[in-house]
């Protein structure tokens, strides 16, 4: 199945200049674009200058790096962030070689002389698997921005949870204002003064009467959080409801209040 043009680019290293020239009108009649390369250190380089380069031929047998050396080289060049697939061409198919190769991870070898046909079956068969491999790693660099942006909203809740909480200057200066949370405070009973800052916010908007969805928009939260909130309250207080909760925090209820506080 020839493509009339992939994406991929393919790095055609090989110490013998007529083999490289075979192999990349070859492979470029059949719609790849290839790089050619007389030795290991230029298809470092080249490796290194052009993103688009996905899948490597390389010699096994070359005098300055070997083809294993070379894999290890582009590996590390590429990192944890780029995808490639390499093919091994040799002359002597002995067999720690192919092992060694197949150690390093190169994907596969082929035995010169070469049968095109099969090397370019092969070709687009590693093709295929680094398209695999290439989504992979664009999930997980979108795992990493998702969870990056969760800790950032978590952060900004947290900010905003502060904020909420630090009095103005004003208002902390202010006669009535002070009286008013004097006030506030005297009408919770004693019963709640186990809870924590937010389980308390929570029942103080139940008992104005408000619905998990107010509660989460005003608290800037979840829905699902505020349930949880609800559950924690109702256990602490040792209440069965929240219709309890609310008449226990609710100002005209002062006689349920003194219940609640003796229970």
């Amino acid at each position: 199945m020839n493509k009339s043009t992939s994406a991929v680019k393919v790095l055609v290293v090989d110490d013998e200049t007529l083999i490289v020239e075979e192999l990349c009108e070859f492979l470029e009649s059949s719609g790849y674009v290839c790089i050619p390369c007389g030795s290991g250190q230029q298809a470092i380089e080249c490796f290194s200058e052009d993103a688009d380069i996905g899948l490597v031929l390389c010699d096994l047998h070359m005098p300055d790096l070997d083809g294993i050396e070379l894999v290890h080289a582009l590996q590390r060049v590429a990192g944890k962030h780029r995808a490639f697939e390499a093919i091994m061409l040799t002359g002597r198919a002995d067999k720690q070689d192919v092992i060694k190769a197949l150690r390093a991870g190169i994907a596969d070898y082929y035995q010169k002389p070469i049968n095109l046909n099969e090397l370019l079956e092969g070709l687009q068969r590693q093709e295929a698997a680094l398209q695999e491999r290439q989504k992979d790693l664009q999930l997980g660099h979108l795992n990493q921005k998702l969870q990056h942006l969760s800790e950032t909203i978590n952060d900004l809740y947290q900010d905003i949870d502060k904020v909420r909480r630090t009095p103005s200057v004003e208002a902390s200066h202010n006669p009535a204002t002070d009286a008013d949370s004097h006030a506030d405070q005297a009408q919770i009973p004693a019963l709640f003064n186990q809870l924590s800052p937010r389980q308390l916010d929570v029942a103080r908007l139940v008992g104005k009467g408000q619905t998990n969805y107010q509660i989460a928009c005003e608290l800037g939260i979840t829905e699902n959080t505020v349930k949880l909130y609800v559950s924690q309250v109702l256990r602490l207080t040792h209440m069965h409801n929240r219709t309890q909760l609310a008449l226990a925090l609710s100002p005209s209820n002062s006689g349920m209040r003194r219940q609640v506080t003796a229970h």
